[in-house]
């Protein structure tokens, strides 16, 4: 949806961590730009440091890939079901219970590149072809309201922070 962005109300408030970190009014062009630059980062990046975490009990940069991955597609998932004015309210996710049962350090790099690049090119297709009317659905997701738009911007914005975040305390 070209031009808007979300607004209070649009989706929990928290997630104005990562939607307020997206640049701009159109996020289809912020979903197709971000990738490239995150690929790049992570393709640069010497193969040692893959397995590294910053810290006891932090994730591995595999670990933290594969968990933008995941959250890419629960998003675009509750995004596609509202979007299709499917009033069921959607659970949440325990992001923590996910990344010990991913098996995210047993692969290599290049097939969690290759396999965020086939999920970043769904979630572009997908939303690509909502209409301004989608867009602008209101459902429920863990318990908040959430509309595509917003979650759209979450998506962006989640890649956003974990790459600063691999920037600043993996490298």
């Amino acid at each position: 949806m070209k031009g808007f962005r979300p607004q209070e109300g649009d989706c929990n408030p928290y997630f104005f961590t990562y939607i307020d970190k997206v640049e701009g009014h159109d996020i289809l062009s912020a979903l197709i730009a971000n990738l490239p630059e995150s690929i790049h980062l992570l393709e640069s990046m010497p193969a040692d440091k893959w397995d590294y975490a910053y810290a006891a009990g932090k994730w591995t940069i595999k670990e933290a890939i594969l968990h933008i991955i995941d959250t890419e597609r629960i998003m675009a998932y509750r995004a596609l079901r509202i979007a299709r004015n499917d009033k069921t309210a959607l659970p949440g996710f325990e992001q923590d219970d996910y990344v010990p049962f991913s098996g995210a350090n047993d692969r290599s790099p290049e097939s969690l590149v290759t396999e965020w690049k086939a999920v970043r090119e769904a979630t572009v297709q997908q939303v690509k072809y909502f209409t301004d009317n989608m867009w602008a659905h209101r459902g429920t997701a863990s318990n908040s309201p959430a509309t595509p738009l917003a979650l759209a911007y979450i998506i962006a914005g989640h890649e956003l922070h974990h790459i600063g975040i691999i920037r600043d305390r993996y490298l």
